[in-house]
C-alpha cells in the first residue's frame, strides 16, 4: 500500500539515495531470484541481465529497491520483498504475472494511482484469475490490450467474488506515475 505513493511521486533527483554496481555474486542472487519467480524469463534473462554488462542497485527512501541494466529500470521491490517487474518491461513480457481486469468505470480511478475495488473486479466487463492473497498481479482495463498497472492482491481472488466489498488490490505502479515517466535511471 506505501509503495503506490512511493512510486507515484517518483522522481530520481529526490527519491534515489544511492546507486552501486553490483558485484556479479550479487548480480547471480538478483537473476536467481528473478528466475525463481520468473521462470518464464529463462530464454530472456541474457538480454535483461547481460553478464558483460554491469547490473545497478538503486536504494530509494522508505526502503524501495531498484535494479537496473542500461539505466532501463527493470525490477523493484520493498523491503526486500519479491522483485516485481516495471509496467514497461510487463509490457514487453505481457505473461509475467496473472491478470486481474477492471470494467470501463474503473479504469480512470486506477490511472490516477487509486486501489481496485472488488465491485471493478468482480461487475461485468471484470474478469478475474485464481490469485491468492499478497500475489502480484497485472491489472488490465476492459477493452485495453496492454496492463495499465501493477498490484498486489489484498485478499483472494475467491474472498473477493464473495464479500465484494473493500479494497482487492492494492494498486503499486500504474501508467504515468513517477517511476513510469523516469525512462532512465543514470
Amino acid at each position: 500500500m506505501y509503495l503506490c505513493r512511493c512510486l507515484c511521486g517518483f522522481t530520481p533527483k529526490e527519491s534515489i539515495s544511492g546507486q552501486t554496481q553490483t558485484k556479479s555474486s550479487v548480480a547471480r542472487g538478483i537473476r536467481q531470484k528473478v528466475l525463481d519467480s520468473y521462470p518464464m524469463l529463462e530464454d530472456e534473462i541474457e538480454s535483461l541481465f547481460p553478464k558483460k554488462q554491469p547490473l545497478f542497485l538503486v536504494k530509494c527512501h522508505d526502503r524501495i529497491q531498484m535494479i537496473h541494466s542500461n539505466g532501463e529500470p527493470l525490477f523493484f521491490n520493498e523491503h526486500d520483498g519479491p522483485w516485481i517487474p516495471t509496467l514497461r518491461l510487463l509490457h514487453k513480457y505481457p505473461d509475467l504475472l496473472p491478470h486481474e481486469q477492471v470494467d470501463k468505470g474503473a479504469i480512470r480511478f486506477v490511472l490516477s494511482g487509486a486501489h481496485i475495488m472488488c465491485p471493478g473486479l468482480t461487475s461485468p466487463g471484470a474478469k478475474m484469475s485464481p490469485a491468492e492473497k499478497e500475489t502480484v498481479v497485472a491489472i488490465m482495463g476492459e477493452g485495453k490490450t496492454h496492463a495499465m498497472a501493477i498490484g498486489r492482491m489484498k485478499m483472494s481472488s475467491e474472498d473477493i467474488q464473495s464479500k465484494n466489498k473493500g479494497i482487492g488490490v492494492d494498486n503499486m505502479h500504474y501508467l504515468q506515475d513517477g517511476l513510469w515517466q523516469t525512462k532512465t535511471l543514470t
